[in-house]
């Protein structure tokens, strides 16, 4: 569950908290399982909000370097709650299962569905830049018989 604020006039998502349940198997270390959920939903929110991994034809990154990739820092980082949920799974070292793979996987469609449940708009290509929301709200403004959207001065 994500909760986020979204700036209409400027399109800018604030990320506020995000609450993440995992079945992880067995905790064999709680610490360090809430630390790969935090971990994981960190990732996919960035995923979500900066990144944009062009490839050339090679499959080569296209830009002239990783310098210059865009990333988010700790000061970007919302308030994330890990919520350990336990299951033993007998195939699974002492019962344990993966603990960083599903947490990223879910953190982007949740920031999605918050988006819309904030505003209305539903995105569907990452990165969600604020240029990219600011689209969505003009188009969801116009399809609604507005003729002004947010941000416009005109």
């Amino acid at each position: 569950v994500v909760e986020v604020a979204v700036d209409e006039e400027t399109g800018h998502l604030d990320v506020q908290e995000v609450w993440c349940a995992h079945d992880c198997g067995k905790a064999l270390n709680p610490a360090l399982v809430a630390g790969q959920i935090e971990g994981s939903v960190y990732m996919g929110i960035a995923e979500a909000l900066y990144e944009n991994h062009q490839t050339n034809r090679f499959g080569l990154h296209a830009g002239p370097s990783l310098l210059d990739y865009p990333m988010a820092t700790t000061l970007d980082t919302p308030e994330i709650k890990a919520l350990i949920v336990e299951s033993l799974d007998p195939e699974g070292p002492y019962g344990a299962k993966e603990a960083g793979e599903g947490p990223l996987h879910s953190a982007i469609p949740a920031l999605s569905n918050a988006i819309f449940d904030a505003v209305g708009i539903r995105l569907r290509h990452l990165p969600f830049t604020p240029e990219v929301v600011l689209r969505a709200l003009r188009e969801k403004r116009e399809a609604e018989g507005h003729t002004t959207s947010p941000g416009d001065n005109s």
